[in-house]
């Protein structure tokens, strides 16, 4: 029986605000404590047409993707979209695991905007992409991600940040902590307090749950 990782929260639907569900839960399944199979390791996707063997001096040998290679593929897909359908050329390239960069997003989202870079562009335009990527999400370890976001949790509060909310296990979901109530936010996550607890604790969180907690 599989079972889930749930966003919440405005920082935590980044990745869900496109999909046709209200809130799209994360698929996971007992094992892989990291997050990404140990097998099915390959390439990152090849120049269009294909390339040969033997490589000019000046061409750079493309980075070979870990774990999942299909999943990262379908990121790739879907930066190309955010970069050109979407119109965000900086849009960055996902980590080697396969997962989005947030940090590098984040830094490139409008704090005037509607969070477009965060929710797949303007009008959904690479919904489709977006979908496609998350379906392809390597298996989790919900028990683990669950303490890794409770260690996150403590450390925040221990950082500063008292109201810091815990995560929670509910039939069989995880659901990030943070906010308790996101649509009435009691932190700035502006504020220089935040950013320094986030930085403080951003090792506490495993691959893939940036985007989900912090």
């Amino acid at each position: 029986m599989s079972i889930h990782t749930m966003p919440r929260g405005t920082a935590r639907l980044r990745m869900a605000a496109l999909v046709a569900a209200p809130v799209l839960a994360f698929s996971v399944a007992c094992g892989g404590g990291d997050g990404v199979k140990e097998e099915g390791v390959a390439s990152a996707p090849e120049k269009s047409g294909g390339q040969s063997e033997e490589q000019s001096p000046d061409e750079t040998e493309t980075p070979k993707a870990k774990g999942n290679g299909a999943f990262y593929d379908a990121q790739m897909k879907y930066v190309q979209c955010m970069r050109t359908k979407a119109g965000l050329k900086d849009f960055p390239d996902p980590k080697l695991s396969g997962y989005l960069d947030w940090p590098k997003i984040d830094a490139i989202t409008d704090p005037n905007g509607h969070g477009e870079e965060q929710k797949g562009g303007k009008n959904g335009v690479c919904s489709k992409e977006l979908t496609d990527a998350m379906n392809r999400e390597p298996k989790r370890d919900a028990q683990k991600d669950y303490e890794s976001m409770l260690a996150h949790a403590k450390c925040m509060r221990d950082n500063g940040l008292s109201k810091y909310a815990n995560p929670t296990m509910s039939g069989g979901n995880v659901i990030p902590g943070g906010e308790t109530n996101p649509m009435d936010p009691t932190m700035n996550q502006d504020s220089p307090a935040y950013k320094r607890a986030k930085q403080a604790c951003k090792d506490k969180l495993l691959e893939g749950l940036d985007g989900m907690q912090g």
